[in-house]
């Protein structure tokens, strides 16, 4: 009777959004069509199934924005990166494949598969009915307030079970050969009981000192030429035209806004009444005879009475009389506040006909029984004044009345920069925008960036070759959610080589370290060849134990050499080195076998499995990658990153 879904819509929608945007980041794609020349190029293809620029921005934007209306506080400039918009276009490319593979093999979701999933996915339990049944207007509620229909749902839940079945015809059959098993747990958790000796760099630090020919050797080597470049900057000039510069132009009339007060003050500014009560049930259903049905109604009557005349006496009445089992033992007390809407029409009607706290209710014969309510506490129903409320509403509409002049504005935008394009004045002094300037900007965004200098895409645009030759304005580009932003470039300064005599400190220094890390190596070399040759030789260094669990102030390369070293026959030897910071000699003792405390074989057993099933995953969508031929043209993070 009791529907929970009002007093936890916020809840359920945020956890709905949650299981969604991972995996569904298509939704919302068809209604969408870019306003840039760049918007249909094709980033992606799996087949003849082309993904454009357009569906790229659009899927990732609908993700950040979903992000942004569940999560307030999130930051979201953390997504407006080439490594995120990456990501977007894996997920797609990803969903086409499958979706692909599914088609390949005949695979379809029929409506009793599909309702199967809502009666048994654990995220709608919120939308289930008492009775086990789908609450499906509480549900197209949810999908409402996201923008989905029920209709558009159910194509992406098709769609998720098909390429479901498309995995699991992998995932879910994998093996993890027991020999294997065991020789991944002896790598994960053997220990060893080893001699280290250590030859670190630091120590040999004050015995090199490079010559003037080492340090303009190092200086001139086009490998280390980046290490003393300056960066490239610019400074620059840009515009920005966005919602909030719209709604400073617009003036919305008292009588307008007074108007939509009175239209909306019942749905948005009226906070709904809420009541809770205590309840006594006496059961007599529908299909109760009606000769038993008297008896019910006559012994909820002589209830009533004996409640009119003590009150008070409510909860003891309750415990004795109740036949509802969740409450009885409460004294009748339903947990939850109710507003209208939310149980039972004629409950609902002796629950709001009582006026204050200990009232009781006539009794109200549903289709469970007949119930006797007593008020225990009431709140909301109040109204905010539209004094208090007119500052809301006057940004509400100026952003909607701004929303329909923003597609105006931002075609005129996009004229006036490009056909005026060796100045920004013009498109500021036609739509009154502010003529901004920042110096030092950076081909890549720098670490306090904000606002459109935080933008990969605007800044890829203000370093592109017409930009920074002929000082252009960029195009128009969309840096954020109804913001468009166009740039110049006033002074470019290359990089450039800084003089010997300007670094010539952090040339030595970084000489000193090469020459004392060779040095250190040398002698761990030497000495690791001695002992090859008498492997009984004591380090003179403490014994200590060395695992993956444990050993965690060992540097991963010493710990991987350790383990790998064959030991068939001990003492073993081995050497690693270290790079910059030097050379590790160890001498293995004894082989310890597993680490007790920290091998759980159950569980490692199960995760080496799992990873197992991973990889076989990886390896099969590779080789659908393959068979439905995936090219992808967006360049790699590795690649819109990399030092121009």
């Amino acid at each position: 009777m009791f529907e929970i879904f009002r007093k936890h819509t916020r809840i359920l929608l945020f956890v709905l959004v949650l299981l969604i945007i991972p995996s569904f980041v298509l939704f919302g794609i068809e209604g969408y069509s870019g306003s840039t020349g760049g918007a249909n190029t094709t980033v992606a293809s799996v087949g003849s199934r082309k993904i454009s620029q357009a569906e790229l921005d659009a899927a990732h934007r609908r993700q950040v924005d979903m992000l942004r209306s569940q999560m307030p506080g999130l930051d979201v400039k953390m997504f407006d990166s080439p490594q995120m918009k990456r990501n977007t276009l894996d997920g797609l490319v990803r969903e086409q494949v499958f979706l692909a593979a599914a088609d390949k093999a005949g695979f379809v979701t029929t409506d009793e598969r599909l309702l199967r999933e809502y009666m048994t996915d654990r995220q709608f339990d919120p939308f289930r009915k008492p009775d086990g049944s789908l609450n499906i207007p509480g549900l197209e509620l949810a999908l409402a307030q996201q923008g989905l229909n029920k209709q558009r749902f159910d194509q992406i839940k098709r769609e998720e079970l098909v390429m479901r079945q498309v995995q699991m015809g992998v995932v879910g059959t994998v093996l993890a050969p027991a020999a294997s098993a065991s020789s991944a747990m002896d790598a994960l958790f053997q220990q060893r009981e080893v001699q280290l000796q250590r030859f670190d760099t630091k120590d040999y630090l004050s015995k090199v000192n490079p010559s003037a020919a080492d340090i303009e050797a190092y200086y001139k080597n086009p490998a280390h030429s980046a290490e003393f470049q300056t960066q490239e900057k610019a400074d620059i000039e840009y515009v920005v035209l966005d919602i909030e510069t719209i709604m400073k132009g617009i003036k919305v009339p008292e009588d307008e806004l007074k108007k939509y007060y009175d239209e909306n003050a019942q749905k948005l500014y009226s906070v709904a009444e809420e009541r809770k009560a205590s309840h006594i049930l006496i059961k007599a259903g529908k299909d109760t005879p009606a000769e038993e049905r008297a008896k019910a109604r006559a012994k909820a009557d002589a209830l009533l009475a004996e409640l009119t005349k003590n009150p008070a006496s409510f909860a003891d009445v309750a415990r004795k009389n109740s036949q509802d089992a969740s409450t009885a033992e409460k004294g009748g007390e339903v947990d939850l506040f109710m507003a209208r809407g939310d149980t039972d029409k004629v409950y609902e009607g002796a629950l709001f006909a009582m006026k204050k706290p200990g009232d009781l209710s006539p009794i109200a014969e549903t289709s469970e029984g007949f119930y006797i309510l007593q008020l225990k506490a009431l709140r909301g129903g109040d109204k905010r004044s539209y004094d208090s409320v007119r500052a809301d509403i006057e940004q509400e509409r100026k952003k909607q009345l701004a929303q329909a002049e923003f597609a105006k504005a931002a075609a005129e935008f996009n004229n006036l920069v490009y056909e005026q394009s060796d100045s920004l004045k013009p498109a500021a002094d036609k739509l009154k925008l502010e003529l901004r300037s920042a110096k030092g900007v950076t081909r890549m965004p720098l670490p306090d960036a904000n606002g459109p200098l935080a933008s990969a895409k605007l800044l890829e645009a203000l370093f592109g070759a017409d930009a920074l030759r002929n000082k252009r304005n960029t195009e128009a580009v969309e840096t954020a959610a109804n913001t468009l932003v166009s740039a110049r470039v006033v002074q470019y300064s290359p990089a450039a080589m800084q003089p010997l005599a300007e670094v010539s400190a952090r040339v030595r220094e970084r000489v000193v370290a090469i020459q004392a890390a060779a040095m250190a190596r040398k002698e761990g070399e030497a000495r690791l060849a001695a002992l090859r040759q008498a492997p009984n030789t004591d380090l003179g260094t403490p014994l200590q134990t060395v695992s993956r669990a444990q050993g965690k102030e060992l540097v991963r390369q010493v710990v991987d050499a350790v383990l790998k070293a064959p030991v068939a026959t001990l003492p073993a030897v081995t050497g690693v080195e270290l790079a910059d910071d030097g050379f590790v000699v160890a001498r293995i003792v004894k082989v310890l076998g597993r680490d007790p405390v920290a091998a759980d074989s159950a569980r490692a057993s199960s995760q080496y499995a799992q990873t197992w099933g991973a990889a076989e995953a990886l390896a099969y969508y590779t080789a659908l990658k393959a068979r439905f031929k995936v090219e992808v043209n967006l360049p790699s993070v590795a690649e819109t990153v990399a030092p121009k």
